[in-house]
């Protein structure tokens, strides 16, 4: 593996790594149940400042284009995300969505003609097996609606990551990143308007979790994402996501005290196997067709 390759997946890496703390900012940090109001305030605002600082507007297509990406990437994906979240335990929820990097394979065949390597599936699966090692729980129980939710979100994602490498944009992944931020907070503001009651008064506690997850949790890590997207295949960087929840589990030992079972302990693991083996896929040579 060359040195630029393995520098791209390092920071690349990085932004599933911080959403893996998500969860504890939420619970630590802001008020409780206005999910909806709080993606709307970590995309938004990031996406604005970023636009002020790039100081570039879509032209042509990319109007179109950026609406759709910031709906599959932010707006649809992280109300599918809450309802999942809000119907199913929180390990079936996170079970559900590791899914993604097998639809990211089968997207990636389809939109960008990448072959499907049995590795790269096989990867896949392992990750979804750490995924509920790490956090379902013998009593979970299962909801339709959130089921379909979850599944939802995942293919949300996976369109998003697919077509980010697909479009290829024409500018740098800073200004891609705030467009994206600034049209999928954009489209979240009638559904928070329609669907939540307004916020409280916000403490000094909720304005830092809020800034956290908008500047660090949103700018900074999906500007690391698009990054990678543009330098690597989605199949290399969808697998990347299954680190989040081995981060959150272990945010949860380290600082709120949570116990570290022996079963989580092997899903960490298994995680960071799949994870080798994803990127392992990507080394070996294109299979060709054989000539008559």
């Amino acid at each position: 593996m060359s040195t630029n390759r393995t520098v791209d997946l390092a920071l690349t890496a990085l932004a599933p790594a911080i959403w893996g703390s998500t969860y504890l900012v939420t619970t630590e940090f802001l008020p409780a149940g206005y999910p909806l109001t709080v993606a709307m305030l970590r995309a938004l605002p990031a996406g604005l400042l970023l636009l002020l600082i790039v100081r570039r507007l879509p032209e042509g297509i990319w109007w179109p284009r950026t609406f759709i990406l910031g709906a599959l990437n932010f707006s649809f994906f992280w109300a599918m995300l809450f309802v999942s979240a809000y119907r199913l335990p929180g390990g079936v929820a996170a079970t559900v969505g590791a899914v993604q990097p097998l639809i990211v394979i089968l997207l990636s065949r389809v939109f960008l003609g990448s072959p499907i390597r049995t590795l790269s599936v096989v990867a896949g699966l392992a990750g979804i097996v750490g995924v509920g090692l790490l956090v379902l729980t013998p009593g979970a129980t299962l909801d339709p609606l959130g089921v379909l939710a979850g599944l939802a979100g995942a293919v949300s994602m996976a369109f998003g990551t697919v077509l980010s490498r697909h479009w290829a944009p024409p500018v740098p992944p800073l200004t891609f990143t705030a467009w994206q931020l600034a049209a999928g907070g954009l489209l979240l503001v009638p559904v928070v308007l329609f669907f939540e009651p307004s916020l409280p008064s916000l403490t000094v506690a909720n304005m830092l979790g809020l800034a956290y997850l908008g500047l660090i949790g949103a700018a900074f890590t999906y500007l690391l994402w698009f990054r990678g997207l543009s330098r690597l295949e989605p199949s290399a960087v969808s697998p990347l996501g299954f680190l989040s929840p081995v981060v959150a589990i272990l945010l949860g030992w380290g600082v709120l005290g949570e116990q570290l079972t022996p079963v989580q302990a092997l899903g960490i693991l298994v995680v960071f196997v799949s994870v080798w083996l994803s990127q392992r896929a990507q080394l070996l040579p294109k299979v060709r067709p054989a000539r008559a």
